[in-house]
């Protein structure tokens, strides 16, 4: 449908061109005493030729300027031009009136006369080259921005399941250490784990989500990796209560989240992680997790340390220039930030 329309406009375009250079000469003629034969022979003939140059190179002979029929090209339009060259000086003597010698000026040369009309007879294959042309590299940055973006499909596919096996390595994880010491909890946490699964596996294999499910399946993450803290580790949530109805990509904030989680928690020494989210008049959404500082070493496997700069990539690949994301230490509390533009 879209085709008809752009190829309907196209003609549309062509005519009106050729009707307002036809009906020009005319419209300055109008109200004088103009000879119409000569209107007919400097400018409605002429018209008529450019128009058959154009469209023969423009239907058919363009093609050949991008294969190996480059010189059948040339010496097609050279042999076309001269042609009607010479079809234009047999109508010129049909209808030309013989004229008394020594009036009417001094006529220029037959060979300035040819060259000129050669000249002029260039200017539509020109035009139909460069039409042609930019077709072309319309076409082209067309099948760059398809290329590009199943690109970006399959990397992000890449990333999400990337992702999933670092989720459910830090959820196991955390299972496994309530087995011995707390059974209940763990059984509790294996529930829980189910519903994540279940999000995760209907959930993110569309392009957006809406951000009261993103929040959703957040606080049931949260809700897990409680479960095996003790007394000495406090984790504050602080969602808006009123969430608008918007899209987002899924599967943004749970980055942050593991990485707090794997970073703010110490066996022996107090320990705070909050998570706070924000939607401000701008339409932005606004997250930041909080957590103490308790670096892991290079031996500790409690993840796979790929988390945030996942998260950096589909930032970067879903929301081009829209989205902002800093970390800093302060006063020994680790601070991840982001801004995410959501119209």
């Amino acid at each position: 449908m879209i085709n008809i329309k752009n190829k309907k406009l196209e003609i549309s375009i062509h005519l009106l061109i050729w009707l307002v250079l036809f009906f020009l000469p005319a419209a300055f003629s109008l109200g004088s005493d103009g000879n119409w034969l000569e209107l007919f022979k400097h400018f409605w003939m002429q018209l008529i030729f450019l128009a058959v140059i154009f469209y023969i190179n423009y239907f058919f002979l363009i093609n050949w300027l991008y294969t190996d029929k480059k010189f059948h090209f040339i010496a097609f339009n050279v042999v076309l031009i001269i042609v009607l060259i010479i079809l234009k000086q047999q109508i010129f003597q049909l209808i030309d009136t013989p004229r008394p010698r020594g009036g009417g000026g001094r006529r220029p040369p037959d060979g300035f006369i040819y060259f000129m009309d050669f000249m002029t007879y260039l200017i539509p294959v020109a035009f139909s080259i460069a039409i042609n042309s930019g077709q072309r590299m319309k076409q082209a940055e067309e099948m760059k921005r398809e290329a590009d973006n199943i690109k970006l499909k399959s990397e992000l596919q890449h990333l999400k399941y990337q992702l999933q096996p670092h989720f459910f390595f830090n959820a196991l994880n955390n299972i496994y250490s309530l087995i011995d010491f707390a059974p209940d909890k763990a059984k509790h946490s294996i529930h829980s784990l189910s519903k994540l699964m279940r999000h995760l596996l209907y959930k993110t294999d569309v392009e957006k989500i809406t951000l009261s499910e993103e929040i959703d399946f957040l606080n049931k993450y949260i809700e897990l990796m409680t479960l095996r803290l003790n007394d000495n580790t406090k984790v504050y949530t602080s969602f808006p209560p009123k969430i608008p109805n918007v899209e987002i990509a899924p599967l943004l904030f749970i980055s942050v989240v593991e990485n707090a989680f794997k970073h703010g928690v110490s066996a022996t020494q107090h320990s705070d992680i909050s998570f706070k989210m924000e939607i401000n008049e701008d339409e932005e959404i606004l997250f930041m997790a909080s957590n103490s500082n308790f670096p892991k070493t290079d031996t500790d496997k409690s993840g796979s340390g790929i988390g945030v700069e996942n998260l950096k990539k589909r930032l970067n690949l879903l929301y081009p220039e829209k989205y902002e994301f800093h970390s800093h230490l302060n006063n020994g509390m680790y601070i991840a930030e982001m801004k995410l533009k959501i119209k």
